[in-house]
């Protein structure tokens, strides 16, 4: 198993530290006593692992070289970058939700995203599965929630941009309902009708008809002082975040805030400020660089906005994505020329996809006073860390009765190189038992593991397995189940302990009407 922890500047040669397994052993139950700092999670949507400059993988790639993300480099500069950082699920409501409550979604039965209440939109999509009965609605109001606990406790919690933590028609449609003082532009659909403020944000604006001649669920609230102006949406974003923490410093009230640009979700549209650094590559090519370039420009301003009110050095910075990026349609060339499924090379397929490429996502936390600047993990980390760990970090504790139901880690011995972790065996799980409205590598109904280097998933269509050891083949390209049957169910073992240890609904067999075998099964017949 392979993980190191290197310390560029201030605690050169510390000791590499070790993620722990499972549903309840690493969550902070007292709190951390690190005080009461403002936080920020700039959580984007499908930016894909290597859709910055940063690099995150062994040596620098021809993505690194394309984008220009300043500000996410200036970050990495003073905190933790992740090497092995994933997100939740292959797709976002999954993701979102799971960092609102500290459990996989396996376990909360959110696997999926939501729009419409009562409404299944994966259903009837696979031949030969259907999904389980899954929680459709997304996150309700009576949850346990990470800015409620933190509201509890005298934080301003703010939510700016995309929620989509619950379905139209619910009320975890609207983030106050579930614990946030302040809420931005956030609803229950998961894209944005348009990033244009001359089209009012809206779908009508979009196609050329009259900006909110005819509304849709996609239409962007709460922006109107921006409509028919020219502004991007991320722009007009982070412009009322800005205020929002403007007024949490003026209240004298530490702040927790939610920063969720719609970017860099489809619709792919042009941020035309920053075209000309593109020239270079196709027209769709270059509009996807440039809203990448705008969420850099966005976390730039509120990091010069945290400079301006003196308070830099007071908050804390987590940076990431909901899941993989986009690649199984509407982008154009890859740097292999390739226009679909290789856009998050060396990883294999992208959002939606049981692969590397759906799911691992960049990360990057700036901790001041506690992170060595410049400095790299390779210990693997999930969406669902974030819980426990921004609850350490705030110093709130998990209420004792909710505690057996974290599943995330708290990430602060690992950011502060403080010691060990309460573990030495953890292993990550993701579930999807729906089929995603693409096509391409992986993107099928999939249980999978991931156990140090050994990675196994579970394609519940056909009960077959994919075995892969990420530290020889990062990109997913040598399935070794035929090769190692041993370690295939070894694994499968262990899928089935957290299968059964969270409840986790498998797929539905339509030609039985029951769930399809558990893994363990399958494997111990092969």
């Amino acid at each position: 198993m392979r993980h190191r922890t290197l310390l560029r500047s201030a605690l050169p040669g510390a000791v590499a530290s070790f993620l722990v397994l499972s549903a309840a052993g690493c969550a902070n139950v007292q709190g951390s006593g690190a005080g009461r700092p403002n936080i920020i999670l700039f959580l984007v949507d499908d930016l894909g692992w290597q859709d910055t400059s940063v690099p995150l993988h062994s040596e620098r790639t021809p993505l690194n070289e394309r984008y220009h993300t300043p500000n996410m480099e200036k970050l990495a500069r003073a905190g933790m970058r992740f090497t092995n950082a994933y997100a939740s699920a292959p797709v976002c409501t999954p993701t979102r939700t799971s960092i609102m409550t500290g459990q996989s979604p396996g376990r909360t039965h959110i696997t999926f995203w939501t729009l419409h209440k009562d409404r299944d939109n994966s259903a009837g999509r696979h031949p030969t599965i259907d999904p389980p009965q899954w929680e459709m609605n997304g996150l309700q109001e009576e949850a346990v929630t990470l800015p409620r606990l933190l509201q509890s406790s005298g934080y301003r919690t703010i939510h700016v941009g995309k929620a989509h933590f619950g379905a139209r028609g619910t009320s975890g449609a609207d983030p106050c309902n579930l614990g946030f003082d302040v809420n931005i532009a956030g609803h229950a659909a998961g894209g944005p009708a348009s990033y244009y403020g001359l089209h009012n944000f809206t779908v009508a604006g979009r196609q050329g008809k009259e900006p909110g001649s005819q509304p849709s669920v996609w239409d962007i609230p709460d922006l109107d002082e921006y409509h028919g102006k020219d502004i991007y949406l991320t722009e007009a974003l982070t412009i009322e975040a800005g205020k929002a923490i403007e007024e949490a410093v003026a209240a004298g009230k530490p702040f927790y805030m939610n920063f969720a640009p719609y970017a860099v979700h489809a619709p792919i549209m042009a941020n035309e400020r920053y075209l000309e650094a593109y020239e270079d590559l196709d027209a769709r090519e270059a509009a996807y660089a440039t809203m990448i370039e705008s969420v850099d420009a966005a976390l730039g301003s509120l990091m010069s906005k945290l400079e301006d009110l003196s308070i830099a050095d007071e908050t804390i910075i987590l940076f990431s994505s909901d899941n993989g990026g986009l690649s199984a349609h509407a982008r154009g060339k890859a740097p292999d020329g390739q226009t679909q499924h290789t856009h998050n090379a060396p990883l294999r397929s992208g959002k939606g996809s049981a692969y590397e490429g759906g799911t691992r996502v960049p990360t990057i936390i700036h901790w001041p006073g506690m992170v060595a600047g410049d400095s790299i993990s390779d210990s693997p980390i999930i969406s669902h860390d974030f819980f426990p760990t921004i609850l350490a970090m705030a110093d709130v504790a998990i209420p004792s009765d909710y505690a057996d139901e974290v599943e995330g880690c708290d990430l602060a011995p690992l950011l502060r190189q403080a010691g060990d972790w309460s573990g030495e065996e953890r292993v990550l799980c993701w579930h999807q038992p729906h089929q995603w409205g693409a096509a391409g590598p992986g993107i099928w109904p999939f249980t999978s593991i991931r156990d140090g280097d050994w990675k196994l998933i579970y394609f519940h269509a056909g009960r077959r397995f994919e075995l892969y050891n990420l530290a020889e083949d990062i990109g997913e390209a040598s399935d070794l189940a035929a090769a190692l049957p041993e370690r295939v169910t070894e694994l499968a073992v262990k899928m089935d302990r957290w299968i059964e240890a969270n409840g986790v609904q498998l797929s539905i067999d339509k030609q039985t009407g029951e769930p399809v075998e558990m893994p363990g099964e399958i494997a111990q017949r092969r």
